[in-house]
């Protein structure tokens, strides 16, 4: 492990002082070469796809599994997006003389040696590693074991486009150990390794968080809400209500539990059941729920569950406030939406609910680096410093001052 990262490390200057033009170039040959090799990695692919059916994996983790011709055209293009963003390294953020004609720079630099480890999708391979490579760190990239072929072929094709413009393959590793326990010794190389980002099971995050000697920026889970409020729009309450949840029920964006102003429920919820089981959802619900459709009733646990899946907990509530403290009991600090056309009560939300990223008429769907325009993104961080929200490359640094004298000594 120690000679590994003795590697990835010595790497380093060389990642952080490649200019801005040959990393694009770079990222846009690493596009192009996992769309030149899509019926390998299809086929690794294929062999991933074939254990999660052995060992019945749900229909949504299967989902988040698959790689096939459309969805690398999509991995490609993520990598030509990033490619295409700004350069996040050498920024002036801040700069001024100072009264003893000292001048001061504030300046975006890289991070340096960034483990991530991530959940079965293996899109985030090629996503972490193509922004780490613009933002000039290092990428240790441990995947799920669900992906191992997916993420072997990816990785593979990325490191031969790194040996063949002469840069070392060690900008970019899978982590050789692993398992439970190789995670367990690089959580601990602070010599060797800069920043953890852990994005996983809410058992994963809780582990490195509390062992690691290395800083982490955790990706915790995705525990959202979407309040309807009395004053909401209902076919946009709909709309939203359904893309928050069935879009895509095994991400981390995806809504977990849907919370309904009473003022409205007898004369919303019969709607949305009946497009929530045509969606094949299952829905429980509270006492006051269960009073206008006929569902299972939900505990508490449930509402404390991300479920990742096609299920879905319903709470009818007093108002805005009862609706606020629900999601400070059971939220995350992931996506929080209102759905109202009362300018007050959506501000009153946006302003008290403590969570990276709150919405006023739209789908927490797009919490998503993608669709902030990042080109892609490590995680969703549910940290409050240094990070938050979808990271990407600009959160991928920090930053040096540079001082310039003329010979200046401190009297």
């Amino acid at each position: 492990m120690q000679n590994f990262l003795a590697k990835a490390k010595a790497s380093m200057p060389i990642i952080a002082t490649l200019d801005g033009k040959t990393k694009n170039r770079i990222l846009n040959e690493m596009a192009d070469a996992l769309l030149d090799n899509s019926v390998y990695i299809v086929k690794e692919n294929r062999k991933d796809m074939q254990e999660g059916e052995r060992h019945k994996l749900e229909a949504s983790l299967l989902d988040r599994l698959l790689l096939d011709a459309k969805r690398l055209e999509g991995v490609a293009q993520s990598l030509r997006d990033i490619a295409g963003l700004k350069e996040p390294i050498g920024r002036v953020l801040e700069g001024w003389v100072q009264e003893d004609n000292i001048r001061i720079e504030k300046v975006s630099v890289p991070i340096g040696v960034i483990g991530v480890i991530y959940e079965s999708r293996p899109n985030v391979t090629s996503d972490v590693a193509g922004l780490c490579f613009k933002s000039g760190n290092v990428a240790i990239l441990k995947g799920g074991k669900e992906a191992e072929f997916s993420n072997q072929a990816i990785a593979k094709i990325l490191q031969k486009v790194l040996v063949k413009n002469n840069l070392p393959k060690e900008l970019i590793s899978l982590l050789p150990d692993s398992s439970r326990e190789g995670v367990a010794k690089l959580i601990l190389e602070d010599k060797y390794v800069d920043l953890i980002v852990p994005r996983g099971g809410e058992a994963l995050i809780r582990f490195i968080s509390k062992n690691s000697s290395v800083p982490v920026v955790k990706h915790d889970k995705g525990l959202c809400h979407t309040y309807i409020h009395r004053d909401a729009s209902k076919q946009k309450a709909m709309n939203i209500a359904l893309n928050a949840k069935c879009h895509r029920p095994g991400v981390c964006n995806a809504m977990e539990t849907l919370i309904i102003d009473k003022h409205i429920a007898k004369i919303i919820l019969p709607g949305l059941y009946k497009a929530f089981v045509d969606a094949g959802t299952k829905i429980k619900g509270c006492d006051t729920t269960r009073e206008f459709i006929f569902v299972e009733k939900a505990t508490d646990e449930d509402y404390h569950t991300e479920y990742l899946a096609n299920i879905l907990n319903i709470r009818v509530v007093e108002g805005i406030n009862d609706a606020i403290a629900h999601i400070a009991n059971y939220g995350s600090g992931h996506s929080e939406a209102i759905i109202t056309e009362n300018y007050s009560a959506a501000e009153m939300f946006m302003n008290v609910v403590d969570a990276a990223c709150v919405y006023v008429n739209a789908s927490t769907r797009f919490t998503d680096g993608g669709a902030f325009g990042f080109g892609a993104e490590v995680g969703i961080s549910t940290n409050k410093l240094h990070a938050r929200g979808p990271m990407g490359i600009n959160e991928l640094t920090t930053y040096k001052f540079k001082l310039y004298g003329n010979g200046q000594i401190r009297k």
